[in-house]
């Protein structure tokens, strides 16, 4: 399984050339410029990375969408070629595998929110409790690593995400934690644990 660590702001917007008309009317609907260029080359990076494992165009690939919005290849040469994506800010990550369902997520860490009620709802009382007992900045941080757990597990099996039924999912697979410096954090799953794991910089 390779990860792929992707800095938005360094990629060039020709990567909007590559997108279809369904993507670029996708961006037209955000309302923030920023966001709109974010996810324009976010998902140019997509079609890039995903065309050089399979040796094709990046217009030609086509995309479906799961029952809960997790992206998949239409392509039929895609054979078993699995991918998820995921960025906050400016930082992107990319999980590609040749062997199973991969689900990855990352958070930065930029305002104030309520950790413990958000860990009651979706995490379980035994993780609110847990960050209860922390102090405020420890809190924070601790919440942000079971969330990417949490979230990259729901999001290999293309689940839901939406209130905590799901929450043996997490345990069901095979996680690990990413380290994306001090102020994120980020987290990868797989339906079982990869025998190789290669983390790598695009850089175009």
């Amino acid at each position: 399984m390779h990860i792929w660590r992707v800095d938005l702001l360094a990629m060039d917007d020709e990567l909007g050339r590559l997108l279809c008309e369904q993507e670029l009317a996708r961006a037209e609907r955000l309302l923030s410029d920023s966001d709109r260029v974010r996810w324009m080359r976010g998902r140019g990076v997509l079609r890039a990375l995903l065309a050089r494992y399979l040796g094709l165009d990046p217009r030609a690939l086509q995309f479906s969408l799961g029952e809960h919005g997790k992206p998949m290849l239409k392509t039929a040469e895609a054979g078993t070629l699995q991918f998820n994506l995921s960025h906050s800010g400016e930082l992107a990550l990319y999980a590609v595998s040749q062997a199973a369902a991969v689900g990855i997520d990352v958070e930065a860490s930029r305002r104030p929110f309520d950790e413990i009620g958000i860990a009651a709802r979706v995490l379980g009382h035994a993780e609110a409790e847990r960050l209860r007992a922390l102090d405020p900045e420890t809190r924070t941080r601790e919440f942000l690593r079971a969330w990417v757990a949490h979230e990259a597990a729901i999001k290999c099996r293309g689940a839901a995400l939406a209130d905590g039924s799901n929450r043996s999912l997490v345990h069901d697979q095979w996680t690990a934690e990413l380290d994306v410096g001090p102020n994120a954090a980020a987290a990868v799953a797989v339906e079982h644990r990869p025998s190789k794991l290669d983390l790598w910089q695009w850089s175009g």
